[in-house]
């Protein structure tokens, strides 16, 4: 059998492959189980071929390898290969991030494997996966408390459950997950940590905001990606308080990502359009003048912070 398990949810893709590898009493690494990816997929047609010394069936797991995008030399070859070749005795498993549903891999997939898409499910969704899950080890969670808690590590449901163990670990059985559990214990992302910083920003609070600042330093975020992110972030802001439409689709969220469009609309309100035009035009000049060598880019960075909050 050949599957093609694609999107954006990793956790997904691997609670597929977990039922896959059931099917087989023992997978030898390098004997009936077979691990491809960028390095080694030239040779994809070749492992397949290669017989599985001392076993009936082996397992082939290719991973991002984009053999399902357009212009995809060995992915076109294996789509010839799949179509005119017995396949018995092979489990082939094609995981990838993006494909493109044009490709002949794609449709040879479709039409004699099985096609799986992946992708992140909605905040309600993931509520509900995350109270099951910790109702299971009887961990009491609020549903607020779980749509914070999606709020600080995103929407990927490997990063909810890697952070959710912790959680469950550190309140035992019958406790009660909060914030301030998740504020204390999770990785929170770094989008996330734009929202923080930007809260105490809109609120004055240059203390906490550079304090923000230097824990993202800390946790070895480059400055550049610091300043991209704020100024995206700013820009977001200012086109809630400028739009007349729809905020999610001016904003460009993906449907998983709408309740966003409330924390946007209640930080906006720290800001007048005047301020954040400042602000995006301070960041602009920070990233110039830092790239001309004329300025710090920390330095730089902390200035804006407390020129706005003085």
């Amino acid at each position: 059998m050949i599957y093609l398990l694609y999107g954006t949810d990793n956790y997904i893709k691997n609670e597929y492959l977990k039922k896959i590898k059931k099917k087989f009493d023992e997978l030898k690494l390098g004997i009936n189980y077979i691990q491809i990816d960028e390095n080694n997929c030239q040779n994809i047609i070749s492992d397949i071929e290669t017989p599985a010394f001392g076993y009936d069936t082996k397992l082939i797991v290719s991973r991002n390898c984009n053999f399902a995008k357009k212009k995809n030399l060995v992915g076109e070859k294996l789509a010839e290969y799949l179509n005119s070749s017995n396949l018995e005795g092979i489990e082939l498993v094609i995981i990838e991030e993006e494909i493109d549903k044009t490709t002949p891999l794609y449709k040879s997939i479709e039409k004699i494997g099985q096609v799986k898409e992946c992708n992140e499910k909605t905040p309600r969704e993931l509520i509900s996966q995350i109270k099951s899950i910790a109702n299971l080890y009887q961990v009491n969670i609020k549903e607020n408390t779980a749509q914070y808690l999606i709020q600080c590590v995103g929407t990927n449901m490997e990063d909810i459950i890697n952070e959710l163990r912790k959680l469950i670990e550190y309140e035992g059985k019958d406790g009660e997950i909060t914030a301030k559990d998740i504020d204390a214990l999770t990785v929170k992302k770094v989008e996330s940590v734009i929202f923080d910083l930007t809260d105490n920003l809109g609120r004055k609070n240059i203390k906490e905001s550079i304090n923000v600042l230097h824990n993202l330093l800390y946790s070895k975020e480059p400055i550049q990606k610091i300043l991209i992110m704020l100024y995206n972030h700013f820009k977001k802001l200012y086109i809630v308080k400028i739009s007349q439409g729809n905020i999610a689709q001016a904003l460009k969220l993906k449907p998983n990502q709408t309740f966003l469009v409330n924390k946007y609309q209640n930080q906006a309100k720290f800001f007048d359009e005047k301020e954040l035009r400042n602000l995006l035009e301070e960041l602009i000049n920070l990233d110039e003048k830092s790239k001309n060598g004329n300025i710090d880019l920390n330095v730089g960075l902390e200035s804006v912070l407390c020129r706005y909050c003085s």
